[in-house]
């Protein structure tokens, strides 16, 4: 027998716990990861209890229900191994298929071993979004590159919804200003050519996301990112299918340490992947 959970909205204080779950896992989550993602969605998480006591939860994100993000899943290491995870996910699924317009699109990073489960679960692969690892560099500014607080945010906005499935105006303006990053745009001829942030992680800093007209773009930015950290490690996640993406962060002498498989309900968005060269996060897309 399959134990009984009580699935329903997760509260505030219980997403900090989770958040501390995810980092017991290793996934070395931002400072401020937990009220940004809260606030772009009060009601995208969902919480499992059983006896009432928290065991497991996760992310449901809807982006204006235009895209949907399943992130943050954990079951409480004691609570393994019961099944119990498989109620969870696919009561999420379910929920977040019911928040969307139709036809539902949701997007998800999942540990590569658990790939045929999603698929089970109506995903299919679209590529490998890999972890790499370094350590931050001091660098010259370049001219090239401004405080992003200079640009409009109506500027800022159009051109992350280029490079994401969906408008996502709450979580940005939170995610550019976060305590304790760095987000730097790259203006050419009065133009943003790129942008991407910097935050402070449980250990050292991530990079993301990192968007980029071009390489030599994606480089300038990359550098004047790592300048916040220098002799700190820096990670950032990257989208196996920009090879100058992967080519950049071995460059910089990051080594590959962990990776995802991105994968898709419904049709996958069509991006221009050769302009992302950092994923925002595993946990929202």
């Amino acid at each position: 027998m399959v134990p009984d959970l009580a699935i329903r909205e997760m509260r505030r204080a219980e997403l900090d716990t989770l958040v501390e779950w995810a980092a017991d896992e290793g996934w070395n989550p931002g400072s401020n990861d937990a009220q940004i993602f809260w606030d772009t969605d009060p009601q995208g998480f969902v919480a499992a209890e059983q006896g009432g006591e928290l065991i497991g939860g996760g992310s449901i994100v809807s982006y204006g229900g235009r895209f949907g993000f399943m992130g943050l899943f954990i079951i409480r290491p004691d609570q393994r191994r019961q099944r119990l995870g498989e109620q969870l996910w696919f009561h999420r699924r379910d929920l977040l298929i019911s928040r969307l317009q139709a036809p539902a699109v949701i997007g998800m990073d999942g540990v590569f071993n658990m790939q045929g489960f999603y698929a089970r679960g109506g995903f299919a692969f679209c590529n490998r979004d890999l972890r790499f690892a370094g350590v931050g560099a001091a660098a010259p500014h370049a001219k090239a590159l401004v405080d992003l607080g200079a640009v409009p945010f109506a500027e800022i906005s159009r051109y992350d919804a280029v490079h994401f499935p969906a408008p996502r105006e709450q979580f940005l303006k939170a995610w550019i200003n976060q305590s304790g990053s760095r987000a730097l745009g790259a203006v050419q001829d009065g133009a943003l050519r790129g942008y991407g942030v910097i935050r402070p992680c449980r250990q050292g800093f991530k990079i993301g996301p990192l968007f980029a007209a071009d390489a030599e773009i994606a480089d300038v930015l990359f550098r004047g990112l790592g300048d916040i950290a220098p002799g700190e490690p820096i990670f950032i996640d990257v989208s196996e299918n920009n090879p100058q993406a992967v080519a950049l962060a071995r460059r910089h002498g990051l080594r590959e340490v962990f990776g995802c498989a991105r994968m898709y309900y419904g049709p996958p968005p069509v991006l221009p992947y050769g302009e992302i060269f950092g994923v925002t996060t595993f946990e929202l897309g």
